[in-house]
């Protein structure tokens, strides 16, 4: 017993215990971009869950090297369920296997998803019977012979939003880009969306039905994100689990990343804020934000995701 209490107070103990705790229990992880705003913001520290949806293959931070073989072949040592509808989840990209990303679960198995300009419609694998008890008619749109929910999650979680940060949106970008994303062109009669398209393609909407024991995962900041409409659904085996509570929140981007977008991060929204009353590209504006910055988010310490994102932001 003596033994075991000077191993598990050695350096190496120390370290043994971290491992297990971040490998099966809980790990902390950083918001880099703005693709949660104005649910999540850059620079909150969050713990995330490592357990809600089964446990997952342990690895290495930062490197990202599995510990162990994957004996379930499902990427988790103890399977559970998968992410619901609503969820914020922690998962591997599907592009790059080692890096993690923040986003919010639209969609599951076999629902079937319409985007186009500000709407995203959805129609839910239970069925028209389903939508119709749960959502009111005001939501609720009929196309290619079934019913589709219009922004199902929006009104639930203010921090849903379609404010672009540059010139442009997302459907610009998807347009731009469509023999590149994950979602399909379409022609849909019955929207009232305006008809465009590059070449030959005529369309007014993009459409795609997820696969089975697969999830879409869309970033709250819906025109400044990029997600699975661009990379594609996400499989069980790249979930890791969900974020928990921030522990830490701090704004710590320069003037040059939220005024003029260098290395990522434009926020005029807040940059406007911050320069009332003054040209947000100006040498005052710049003053002020320096001196804005690295203020920390007290309000927004220790608090659990779930009281976050269900409360109107501030910011």
């Amino acid at each position: 017993m003596n033994r075991l209490k000077e191993f598990f107070s050695s350096w190496t103990g120390t370290i043994i215990i971290v491992l297990i705790f971040i490998s099966f229990v809980a790990q902390s992880f950083v918001i880099p971009s703005g693709s949660m705003k104005r649910s999540l913001l850059i620079g909150d520290f969050l713990f995330g869950t490592k357990f809600s949806y089964g446990v997952p293959i342990p690895t290495l931070p930062v490197i990202g090297t599995k510990l162990l073989p994957d004996f379930n072949g499902n990427g988790h040592l103890i399977e559970g369920d998968g992410p619901k509808r609503e969820d914020i989840v922690i998962f591997y990209v599907p592009t790059n296997k080692k890096q993690n990303f923040v986003k919010r679960c639209v969609a599951v198995g076999d629902d079937e998803l319409i985007y186009y300009d500000k709407h995203l419609l959805i129609h839910f694998h239970e069925g028209d019977k389903y939508i119709k008890k749960s959502y009111p008619e005001n939501k609720i749109v009929k196309a290619m012979g079934k019913l589709w929910v219009d922004n199902p999650y929006k009104d639930r979680y203010p921090g849903i939003q379609y404010e672009p940060e540059y010139q442009g949106n997302s459907y610009l970008l998807m347009q731009y880009n469509m023999d590149k994303i994950d979602m399909k062109p379409i022609y849909i009669e019955e929207l009232d969306a305006p008809v465009g398209g590059l070449s030959s393609t005529t369309m007014n909407a993009f459409y795609k039905k997820i696969s089975k024991d697969h999830y879409y995962m869309i970033g709250d900041n819906r025109d400044n994100s990029d997600d699975s409409r661009f990379w594609g659904e996400v499989p069980y085996s790249l979930i890791i689990g969900k974020p928990w509570f921030t522990y830490f929140s701090m704004e710590f981007r320069s003037y040059e990343r939220v005024a003029k977008g260098v290395g990522g991060g434009r926020d005029y929204q807040l940059l406007k804020k911050v320069c009332k009353g003054v040209e947000p590209l100006s040498k005052e504006c710049e003053n002020r934000w320096n001196r804005y910055r690295f203020t920390i988010r007290w309000e927004r310490m220790f608090r659990s995701i779930d009281s976050i994102e269900h409360k109107k932001p501030t910011r």
